[in-house]
């Protein structure tokens, strides 16, 4: 079983929808270190995927993806830079 890692910052962006969705990422992840780890909520389904691709494309580091219900994924992203 993998080790739980915690999270240095977490926001709740279910209720947002692309773009403003990976802009609060964007805007969550520049405000941690390098290394640190941005836990995220985001609605199934175009978000979640659209995230997890520029997020790698920004060189940082899926830790985890875990589905939450019907409608909700919860991303933990390692800050690379």
């Amino acid at each position: 079983m993998a080790e739980a890692v915690l999270a240095d910052k977490f926001i709740d962006i279910s209720e947002e929808v692309c773009p403003m969705s990976f802009v609060l990422t964007k805007l969550a992840i520049e405000e941690l270190a390098d290394g640190q780890v941005l836990e995220l909520v985001c609605q199934t389904g175009e978000p979640v995927k659209n995230i997890s691709i520029q997020l790698k494309e920004e060189g940082h580091t899926i830790v985890s993806v875990k589905k939450e219900g019907e409608s909700h994924f919860r991303l933990q992203v390692r800050k690379n830079n």
